[in-house]
């Protein structure tokens, strides 16, 4: 995982959902894995329900546990403030949007409400915590990165979205069209355009800003059924996110890296 090798020398990482799944995972190979970032902050709406994250915790003294309801502005706000005074001038490196859930219905059983909800936690909420987020995003972009190069990376300053394949339109044919879920469909492919939208207006700061696609993981999300376990989604998507540079700025990535369409 040469590419994961560089969070090494990134200063802050905050990964939003962290007390499960592929957020509790990413936290859990950030911290073990030899190549660990200054300071991990893990959020998540229950942090006192949240034994394995806190298990991880207690190894690793720089994860950082700060509460965050991702459907609350109030809360995103009093993360934002929490984070500030954690990482002060040298701002947040890199901000990865992980929460999200999935309401499974498909076109005959799919209400108004389970759209907006989905909506709302994976598409709005993405876009409210990095504008929260911003100014420390900034402060980090500004001091160059690792080496002061300007360019762009998770070094610097990075928002990268977890999305999903079954967002893209395009992909929407033959055997992928037998994933009938309408709200989770819909909201990632909201998530797709909010990530190229937030890319265009984060660009002149040099903030790089994707959407990455975690591949099928066995999570409670996932499914049993699926072939990829947590560790092995991660670890490729850490070593993708080492080697981002400004050629990958806007772009829908697979976690092998290969460039999905819209």
């Amino acid at each position: 995982m040469s590419g994961a090798m560089r969070f090494g020398q990134c200063g802050s990482v905050l990964v939003t959902g962290a007390s499960r799944g592929i957020g509790l995972q990413m936290v859990d190979s950030l911290a073990g894995g030899g190549f660990s970032p200054g300071k991990i902050i893990a959020t998540t709406r229950n942090p006192d329900g949240a034994q394995n994250l806190q298990d991880l915790a207690l190894k690793h003294p720089n994860i950082h546990i700060i509460p965050l309801d991702v459907l609350s502005q109030e809360s995103i706000d009093k993360c934002a403030e929490e984070v500030s005074r954690l990482v002060q001038d040298e701002g947040l490196n890199c901000l990865i949007n992980n929460a999200g859930i999935n309401l499974m219905t498909d076109f005959h059983t799919v209400t108004a409400d389970k759209m907006i909800e989905n909506f709302r936690t994976n598409a709005v909420a993405p876009l409210m915590i990095t504008k929260a987020f911003l100014p420390l995003l900034k402060a980090a972009a500004s001091r160059g990165g690792a080496g002061g190069s300007g360019s762009m990376s998770i070094q610097r300053a990075a928002v990268i979205n977890i999305s999903s394949q079954l967002g893209s339109v395009e992909l929407n044919w033959g055997e992928s069209a037998n994933i009938k879920w309408f709200p989770y469909r819909t909201s990632k492919c909201a998530l797709n355009m909010v990530s190229r939208c937030m890319a265009t207006d984060l660009e002149p700061d040099g903030i790089l800003c994707l959407a990455i696609h975690p591949g099928w993981v066995h999570t409670d999300m996932g499914g049993p059924q699926a072939p990829l376990s947590p560790e092995e989604s991660t670890s490729s998507m850490l070593s993708v996110f080492g080697g981002l540079s400004e050629k990958a700025h806007g772009l829908f990535l697979s976690f092998t890296g290969e460039v999905l369409p819209w």
